[in-house]
Parts: structure tokens; sequence; C-alpha cells
């Protein structure tokens, strides 16, 4: 009897112990001198080196991780193995925390890889003529963002309540009479010429040879949703290394490289 109280007390003192360890584990502050950031390869990563450089000057040092995926920087910065990372925008961190019951948090703007409207028919959005065809990504997530893009230019009106999954179903206004073409995101470059504008994503835009600030006769602006942000867990949010982190990042340097190397293919969110 006594051996089996003993040892129900030090099965009591280990769980206690354990969960007061866990407790100081997941409220742990995160050193002022270093940080794991991960990335994906490409922009986000030739920034985050300039922002090395800039947070070196004021004594912090930055350990870049580089990812092929966007599901493995999320999972690793959920698990501890990364302080932070660089690549994504709301609705995808959203989606994310909702399919892997994680709750990490943005904490500030990067940059956006803007979408934008192409035409070899128009040169400015106000030429646009009644029933004229439009070009529209047929996945989920790129179409709803096109849709918003002539939601603020006031050429549709959706559903109050579709944020980020509206649909041509979604219009409630459409006061130019807009026909709506679905097409793969991928082969709307190679479509441009059929249809009378369309909307393409920065990546397609520059492999067919378009540049979105110069091109494009409408840009999705830097307060737009899709803007990217730094992630990190909730309770490091307000960490000092955090805040050095975002001063690094929002930088004259760093926005000054942003303008120079991506010439608007890449524009600063902040």
């Amino acid at each position: 009897m006594r051996k089996t109280i003993i040892l129900a007390l030090f099965l009591l003192v280990a769980i206690i112990a354990g969960c007061s360890g866990e407790s100081q584990t997941t409220s742990k502050e995160l050193s002022d001198k270093k940080l794991v950031v991960g990335v994906t390869a490409g922009p986000h990563e030739e920034i985050l080196e300039v922002v090395k450089q800039v947070a070196e000057k004021d004594g912090l040092e930055i350990e870049l991780k580089v990812f092929s995926d966007y599901i493995t920087p999320n999972t690793a910065l959920a698990e501890g193995d990364l302080d932070a990372n660089s690549y994504q925008h709301k609705p995808f961190l959203e989606q994310f925390n909702e399919d892997h019951n994680t709750n990490l948090v943005p904490v500030a703007k990067t940059v956006l890889n803007p979408m934008g409207v192409y035409s070899k028919k128009y040169k400015n959005i106000n030429e646009l003529e009644t029933g004229a065809k439009f070009g529209l990504p047929n996945d989920p997530t790129n179409g709803s963002r096109a849709l918003h893009i002539l939601e603020k230019e006031g050429l549709v009106k959706l559903k109050d309540e579709k944020k980020y999954t509206a649909s041509i179903y979604d219009i409630v206004e459409n006061p130019k009479k807009l026909e709506f073409v679905e097409l793969e995101a991928a082969q709307i470059p190679k479509h441009l010429s059929e249809v009378d504008l369309a909307a393409i994503n920065t990546n397609f835009a520059l492999g067919a040879g378009l540049n979105p600030k110069k091109d494009s006769i409408l840009l999705e602006s830097p307060d737009s949703d899709y803007v990217n942000y730094l992630v990190v867990r909730p309770e490091n949010k307000e960490d000092k290394a955090i805040q050095k982190l975002i001063k690094a990042y929002h930088s004259d340097e760093v926005k000054k490289f942003i303008e120079d190397k991506f010439e608007g293919s890449v524009i600063p969110g902040w």
C-alpha cells in the first residue's frame, strides 16, 4: 500500500513538473541576439538576405532556413524549429491554422506579388467597353482575388459574406456587363489576345514577358488582403527580437532593394 502511495505521488510530481516545463517552453521569450527565420526560395529569400544585413547593425543575427513548399515553414514554426517565417498572405495563413489546428499570427506586412489586369485591346481601364470579355482564373483562390480587384475598382459588386471564396456566382452587380471567361491561371497569358482583358498572377505575367508595373492597366494595391506577412507564434509577437526583425524589414535599405531588384513585380507592402 505504501509503495502504491509513493508511486502515485511520484507520478503526480512528474506530471506537475512536465506541465510546468511545457508552460515555460511555450511562453519563453525569444533571444534578442539571434532568430531563425524560414523563407521560400526566390524573392522572399533574396529580400531576407538584405534584412539580415540590416538587422546585424542592430545586434540581431538572423539564420535563414529555405523551404521549397508552402506547408513545412508553418509546421516548423508551430513546432518551434523556427522563430518566424516570411512567405505567405493572410488567406493562406488562416486556412493553414484552420486545417492544422494551429494559431500562428501575422505581425508585420512584407511584400505583395501584385495580380494585374492586362489587355492587348485597352491601354487604360477607363476605356473598358460594355460587354467586354474578361479572362478570369478558374481556381477559387486566384478567381476570388481577381474579382476583388474588380470590386475595388467599382466594376463589380460581390456578396458581402464572400471574402476569399467569391466566384462569378457571387456577383450581385455587373454594371459593365462583363462576360467572364474562366481559364487556368497559368494559361491566361497565352489566351490574352482571345479576350479583351484578363487577370494574371505576377509569376505568370513575368513568364510571358509582362511587367506588372509597366504593362498592367489595373494593378493590385499594396493594401490588398494578399500582401505577405512576417508570421510568428502568438506568445512571441511582442518580443524584442521580433520587433528588431520588423524594424530591419521595414528599413529604407530593404525597400530600395525591393524596388530596384524587382522593378514592380514585387512591391513593398508596408
